[in-house]
């Protein structure tokens, strides 16, 4: 990783901590979020995947009123970036520890890889 990734890589892992600490307060179920990046494509190859504890949670989430929260939480953090992307909700991914338990065994690096 070149110079600059890193310091882009540090300064998205602070932000997503913002928005993850707000989520964890006012979303039923989410658990955590991480981000998946390609620096030799950024930011076109940049992914947040936003975890919840079930199926039920996620999808009762995806289902509420407040189902853009986090998808706003992440595009205001990437706007004081300057990270500019076409269409946030193609680069907001969403998953659950249910699905990763049953699917890779709680493996996340082999689900995530």
């Amino acid at each position: 990783m070149r110079k600059t990734d890193k310091k882009i890589d540090n300064e998205l892992r602070l932000k997503l901590t913002y928005v993850c600490e707000q989520a964890l307060k006012d979303i039923a179920g989410f658990q955590w979020l991480t981000h998946l990046v390609n620096y030799d494509d950024y930011p076109n190859s940049l992914m947040v995947v936003c975890v919840f504890d079930t199926n039920e949670n996620l999808n009762n989430y995806l289902q509420s009123d407040d189902s853009q929260t986090l998808i706003s939480l992440i595009q205001s953090e990437f706007k004081t970036m300057d990270i500019k992307l076409k269409r946030i909700v193609d680069h907001v991914s969403y998953d659950t520890e249910e699905n990763c338990l049953q699917q890779h065994n709680g493996n996340w690096a082999l689900r995530l890889g």
